[in-house]
């Protein structure tokens, strides 16, 4: 993986880091695996607009994604890596033994002709798929269930990856992404490797535009509405402000909103880092 920095012919390409997809091997998707992603641009079943800033942008298809690697034993053969619109990793075009094809994220790493598979008792290799109670501790991880059979849900994002840091019992102890440290429970299934991708946070778009192409609309900020819209609206000149809050009130930057009785917390050891 690596970024190309382009040369400044025009404004919008002046500060432009790109991907270079040295990675990607094939420009177009599997047929049968693809779905049609309709828009809203932000508006609800009425027309109106309930999610502001939304709108526009290239049009998307939908690429069926296999979280759940739930063909135990079957190998594969990763026939062809793709860039996905819909996400910020890349994807694996997988070919299994019995003829079905499946797409599934991609790992750092996975190679076109390299043989994956999926299960119990398999060996801890990158882009293999099984239970926290098989891997090895200390393993580095990525698209982790959060309860069995659900499929993958967390570390899927471009770069991302857990640590898995023990066991006791039915529960494993992982080191998510955002630095949280909690438990899953062992028979939960996670691929080997970090997801790959990993420069994709140092990519620059170089324009607003950009933006658009991506769907998403101007954006205005607090500070330059009035009262009625926002609290830190209002005020002479740039006197307005205040404490930083949402639209709705609830504060910004260090105040916590998760409720102090919510099941899950007991499976939290430690919070993430502020």
């Amino acid at each position: 993986m690596s970024l190309r920095k382009l040369k400044p012919v025009t404004p919008g390409q002046r500060f432009r880091i790109v991907n270079d997809f040295d990675v990607v091997t094939t420009g177009k998707p599997e047929k049968s695996l693809l779905a049609p992603k309709k828009r809203s641009g932000g508006r609800n079943n009425t027309g109106k607009m309930t999610m502001r800033y939304l709108g526009g942008g290239h049009k998307k298809q939908y690429r069926i994604i296999d979280f759940k690697r739930d063909k135990d034993g079957v190998p594969a053969t990763v026939k062809t890596i793709e860039y996905d619109p819909n996400r910020t990793a890349y994807i694996a075009l997988l070919n299994y033994a019995d003829g079905e094809k499946r797409y599934v994220i991609a790992q750092s790493g996975l190679k076109v002709g390299q043989q994956i598979v999926a299960g119990a008792n398999v060996a801890p290799e990158v882009g293999n798929c099984m239970p926290l109670s098989d891997i090895p501790l200390g393993t580095v991880i990525s698209c982790i269930e959060l309860r069995p059979g659900q499929g993958a849900v967390m570390a899927r994002s471009a770069g991302s990856f857990a640590q898995l840091m023990a066991r006791d019992g039915k529960y494993a102890t992982v080191k998510l992404p955002s630095g949280e440290t909690r438990l899953i429970l062992v028979t939960c299934k996670a691929t080997i490797g970090t997801v790959s991708n990993s420069d994709h946070q140092l990519e620059v778009s170089g324009k607003a535009g950009r933006g658009r192409w991506q769907g998403r609309r101007p954006r205005t900020r607090a500070v330059v509405m009035n009262p009625v819209d926002h609290p830190m609206g209002g005020g002479e000149g740039k006197s307005s402000g205040g404490h930083p809050r949402s639209r709705n009130g609830i504060p910004a930057k260090g105040y916590k909103t998760r409720s102090k009785t919510k099941a899950s917390n007991k499976y939290i050891i430690e919070r993430r880092k502020k």
